[in-house]
């Protein structure tokens, strides 16, 4: 199961992280109220999607014994209203043919985070 905490003072909007055992920070921009001491709530989401997907891919790889020198990941999250659409674009470095690069974008299609994402999830708030 993952595992994340935050907490927050009075400082707008710095929050200091916990996930796993790894400190972060979060915050939003001077525009928004914000220091800018981290990165933003939805910067973060795209972080997780990019992480999940060039883990999964360098794992792939390797279990298929492939040259896969780097998976560049590049996300974007476009809110317009109550409209809301990701962006992935894959940079594969490596000597693979057109079919191994064809099955490695379909498996980033199924990453643990693309999954849960695409299949969306319950929130249960808890107040103490």
């Amino acid at each position: 199961m993952a595992h994340a905490t935050a907490d927050i003072g009075t400082t707008n909007y710095t929050v200091s992280l916990v996930a796993g055992h790894h400190n972060l920070t979060a915050d939003e921009g001077p525009a928004a109220g914000g220091q800018d001491a981290g990165a933003t709530p939805h910067e973060l989401l795209c972080a997780a999607l990019a992480a999940c997907t060039a883990i999964t891919l360098r794992m792939y790889a390797q279990r298929k014994e492939w040259v896969l020198r780097a998976v560049h990941v590049d996300v974007r999250l476009k809110i317009e209203g109550k409209e809301h659409s990701v962006t992935r674009r894959l940079r594969l470095e490596g000597t693979l043919d057109e079919a191994q690069r064809a099955r490695l974008a379909d498996i980033a299609e199924r990453t643990p985070v693309t999954l849960t994402l695409k299949q969306g999830v319950t929130i249960t708030t808890i107040l103490d």
